[in-house]
């Protein structure tokens, strides 16, 4: 075998089989079958091209060259082990469910996180699903979006609002525009709609679904037509003049966004400064005037 090739899962059975001198309890503190121990030694031995065991009608004794490794091949796991423990307890990864509508509101906030800890590391993962279940997914924490949510921490609640592109904000009355759907029905403009006192004589004869709310926040942004999107999630567009707001009207739709984590994790530690990271950002004095009124009240 090519000395490159050190069969290093074999080092750990080595060294539990010379501490037992059995395969029986080296298989069983391993969680491995006897076979299965006696091939990973056999592969080592190869490697080395000397036998580190004899084999006896009791049980097992080192051999000259298998005493001689033990004790530095033990020292030198125990540090491999130590420097790993220490690397993994000084970096707290926190994995993170979110919605994909919800990122243009998220990222931002995960890099202010992870600059004011930079020991944490966000592991994200995106989905289109507005809910968690900790006893069958593998998350610490996750952002859920629904109406009548109580569960967690309140992050913000949905209000609609219309946005265009800043080339299109002429068009107060929409007209001849397509009107940009985050679903593919459309209830989030009749919301809206139903709360705007002036009807638009061209209210949705032309009409394009998206699957995500991010989605056709991006093609109002390239000037694809008109979307209702939620003002909290399209702030930072709005202050960079990406998107324009035609009415100052934002219905409130009695959904939320709620962060929940994890009960009794071992990151505990971490996922308090996450949580504490996440509902207390750095202070801004750019919030946006606006008109908000819950749905079905004008």
């Amino acid at each position: 075998m090519p000395r490159s090739q050190l069969p290093l899962n074999a080092i750990e059975t080595f060294l539990v089989t010379a501490r037992h001198l059995n395969l029986t309890h080296a298989a069983k503190e391993l969680c491995l079958t006897q076979g299965a121990v006696s091939r990973k030694i056999a592969t080592l031995e190869a490697w080395f091209g000397f036998p580190l065991f004899e084999r006896l009608a009791r049980g097992l004794r080192l051999s000259p060259q298998g005493s001689a490794l033990y004790p530095e091949l033990m020292n030198s796991f125990h540090q491999m082990v130590t420097v790993a423990e220490q690397a993994r307890q000084q970096q707290t990864v926190v994995r993170l469910k979110a919605p994909t509508c919800a990122m243009r509101w998220l990222v931002p906030k995960l890099v202010d996180i992870e600059q004011r800890f930079p020991e944490m590391q966000i592991a994200l993962t995106t989905t289109t699903e507005h809910s968690v279940n900790f006893k069958t997914e593998p998350f610490d924490a996750a952002i859920v979006f629904g109406s009548h949510l109580n569960a967690g921490d309140l992050l913000f609640e949905e209000a609609l609002t219309p946005v265009v592109s800043h080339r299109l904000a002429e068009n107060a009355q929409f007209s001849g525009m397509t009107f940009l759907h985050p679903t593919r029905d459309k209830t989030d403009w009749s919301i809206w709609l139903a709360q705007f006192t002036s009807p638009l004589p061209s209210a949705m004869q032309k009409n394009q679904h998206f699957d995500t709310m991010d989605l056709a926040i991006t093609a109002a942004i390239q000037g694809f037509g008109v979307a209702i999107a939620d003002e909290t999630l399209v702030q930072e567009d709005l202050l960079s003049g990406r998107l324009v707001r035609p009415y100052a009207l934002s219905v409130k739709t009695g959904a939320s966004y709620r962060l929940v984590v994890r009960e009794g994790s071992a990151k505990a530690s971490g996922l308090r400064q996450f949580r504490d990271g996440l509902l207390n950002p750095a202070s801004r004095d750019d919030a946006l005037p606006d008109e908000t009124v819950p749905a079905g009240h004008a």
